[in-house]
Order: structure tokens, then sequence, then C-alpha cells
């Protein structure tokens, strides 16, 4: 029988998506509601004032980034179900700044309470980072963020005390129309209600974070993102972690996102003491890959997808974000980090746990081991399958990239 890590998936409908008939029928229902979501700006503020019944946005800076990132996906040929998605998405960002802003008014405790300095894990997908992540998130030692909660970080009044949590059934149904609308992206990132989460969702509620050009290619963005200071941001992100501490307990957060390659230094000022476990593989399969994913997500918003263009510019990302990680890794001290070389890492999965523990200075109990091992009796690497991927498919050549990541794969990986 043929294992489904033996079996490639070929994309070939990347550039022009096709779709099931239940995903059709899903789209058709979708865009029924386009009319009424528009993206403006002023529409999802006044709606997100009605659903929750406040006012208080919270610092006002994210405006202007809001307002950027609406005016150029408005320029781009969206599909009309690409339209509600991206007005629901932006809307309940919105909705999480109200909600937090009242917490922490009825709560300014919030602020006194203690965030110990995180467990951050940072390195590109496909690198080992969720595997890692989804390991620490299963021992009880620390506090990660489930899906559900990445995208509902606080309840509305009238849910505060419900059980079950609303929050989850609505992931669920979320989870299922991404299922049915991608059915490939599991090959790439499993996605489910309950797994551990990247908290640039919880930087998507200041409209800074990488997670929104993943959704969109917004390259002017993009420029804009890069050029400015995040500490602002992170320590929105810090406060947001404090609330959910006081909401569902924890007592030290794990955290994970290749964004925080090229924010060590906000890092080291916005979470004072972090741990950083850097996970490194061979750059070239690991850019693909993430290109692949990028490219096939995009059927969420457009039926002509610009490949090349959007590779291209991934290309150039990445070369930044790598190249920021090889100028301020010493950032981070030796004593709170480790650099993890994936192919170490799946050699000897616990012996690597052991290590991150003893760097982290905690002690790996019992339980931690036994759920650890659970975890990975249940969750075998590439147990679904995966997709294919070539420098070709995207107009790319794999020996120029290996020039362009040249100084990372030397520092790292040599």
């Amino acid at each position: 029988m043929t294992d489904a890590t033996d079996i490639a998936v070929p994309l070939d409908d990347l550039a022009a998506p096709r779709y099931t008939p239940q995903a059709q029928q899903l789209r058709e229902m979708m865009a029924m509601l386009a009319p009424d979501c528009p993206l403006d700006t002023e529409v999802m503020h006044r709606r997100a004032r009605e659903a929750t019944g406040l006012t208080d946005f919270g610092p006002d800076d994210y405006r202007e980034r809001l307002e950027r990132y609406v005016a150029e996906l408005n320029e781009i040929d969206m599909h009309p179900a690409g339209i509600v998605n991206f007005h629901m998405q932006l809307l309940q960002c919105l909705k999480n700044r109200l909600l937090l802003t009242d917490l922490v008014s009825r709560h300014p405790q919030i602020h006194d309470i203690d965030l110990q300095p995180p467990v951050i894990i940072a390195g590109l997908p496909r690198s080992g980072t969720t595997h890692l992540h989804n390991m620490l998130a299963a021992a009880p030692t620390f506090r990660s963020l489930p899906y559900w909660e990445s995208v509902e970080p606080f309840p509305l009044r009238a849910e505060a005390d419900l059980d079950p949590d609303p929050r989850i059934a609505r992931m669920d149904v979320a989870v299922q129309t991404m299922n049915t609308l991608m059915p490939n992206f599991a090959l790439m990132h499993e996605m489910t209600t309950e797994h551990a989460h990247e908290e640039i969702q919880l930087l998507a509620n200041d409209f800074s974070t990488m997670l929104m050009e993943t959704l969109a290619h917004v390259p002017r963005w993009t420029e804009y993102y890069w050029s400015h200071d995040q500490t602002t941001s992170y320590e929105y992100l810090v406060v947001q972690l404090k609330a959910l501490q006081f909401l569902r307990g924890g007592r030290r957060w794990v955290l994970k996102s290749p964004q925080h390659l090229g924010q060590l230094p906000v890092i080291e000022r916005v979470m004072p003491g972090a741990v950083v476990a850097f996970t490194h593989r061979d750059p070239v399969p690991v850019a693909l890959s993430m290109i692949t994913m990028i490219t096939y997500s995009a059927r969420m918003y457009t039926d002509a997808v610009n490949v090349e263009e959007i590779a291209a510019a991934w290309v150039d990302r990445l070369e930044r974000l790598l190249d920021k990680c090889v100028r301020d890794r010493d950032a981070v001290p030796e004593q709170r980090s480790l650099d993890v070389r994936f192919d170490d890492f799946m050699a000897d999965e616990m012996g690597t746990m052991e290590r991150l523990y003893d760097v982290s200075a905690e002690p790996l109990t019992d339980a931690a081991r036994s759920a650890i091992s659970s975890y990975l009796a249940g969750h075998r690497r590439g147990r679904h399958g995966r997709v294919e991927t070539s420098a070709q498919m995207f107009g790319l050549d794999a020996d120029e990239l290996r020039r362009r990541f040249a100084s990372y794969t030397q520092r790292f990986l040599t």
C-alpha cells in the first residue's frame, strides 16, 4: 500500500483555480452577500460598534495602516466571495479592538499581570516551526493560542459565560468553509479549530503583521510595513496576551511566526528575556513551499492569480527576512536561544525538546514528556501527503535562489 507521504499532489490550477461543485455552490452563496459587505473602513467601523455596543477602538495609530490596506485591496480584481471574506475578517479585527479596550477598562489589573518571558519559535514555514510549536503546546508547561481564540480572542459580553463557547462553533464552520474552498491546503499547513496558531492573528488586530500580506498581494502596503518600526504593535500584542491570561489562564506563552525573524531587536525591547528557538532548513525548497501556499490560497480572493508576480515578490520578501535574521541573530544572547537544524530535529525530536526546555529553564516533567509523546504518536509528519513544488512552476531559477539566500545558508547551514 502506498504511504500518504509518498503521494505528491500536483497543483496545476494555481493561475486559474478550479472548484468542486460543492465549493462553487459555496462561492455563489457568499457572492450573494457581497453587495452588503463593502471594503469600506467607515462601514466596517460602524458595524463593529453596532455589533459590540462599544465605541473605543483604543490607540488610533492603526487607522492609517487599515486605510492603506483597504485602499490597495480595492485595486485588486477580486471576486465577490473574496470581498465578503475580507470584509468579515477586517470587521472581526475591529470588533476585537473594541472588546479589548472595554475588557481592560473594566479590569485595569490586566496591565499588572506578569508576562513571563515567552518561548518564541522563529523560522520560515516548512522548517519545522509548526511541528516544534505543536510539541510545546501539547505539554502543560506552556500557554498556547488555539485557532478559535486567535480569531476571536475576547468574547462579546453577552457570550462571556456561555458553555460551550460559541466562538468554537463559529470556527468549526470557518474551518469547514476553508477546507471546502481549498481542499489541498491541509497538505501544506493543516488548520483545525483547536490547533496552536500563530500570534500574528493577534497582531492583525493592530493591522501591522506579515499575515496581511499573505492574505493578499499588496506590495505597497508591504513596503509600508517594512519601513515602519513595529514596537507599538508588539506592545499591543503584549496587552492582548495579558488579557488572554486574565480570561483563560496560563503561566508562560509559547509563540511562533516567521515574522519574528525580522523583528528580533523589537522582541528584545518589548519582551525582555524571551527565549528564541531558530529553526533552519535549506531555504530554497522552503521558499518554494511557502510560495506554493501563498499562490494556492490566493484563490480565496481572485480567480486570476498572477503566480509569477506573487512569487517574485515573495522571493524579495524572504530574502529580506533572512538577511535580517543573519544581521540580528546575535541580538538574542546565546544563553536564551537555540539554533535547530531541521534534519537534526527530525532525527531526534525529544532530544531537541530537552535542549529547548533546558534553555528555557523549565523542567521537562514526566507529564510533559507523556503529552509530547502522545502528540507525536498521532501526528506523524506528512501523514496527509504533500504537494509538488518546483522553481519552474513560478518562473524562478533554483540557482539564483541559492545565490540570493547564500548569506543565510552560510551562517546557519554550513
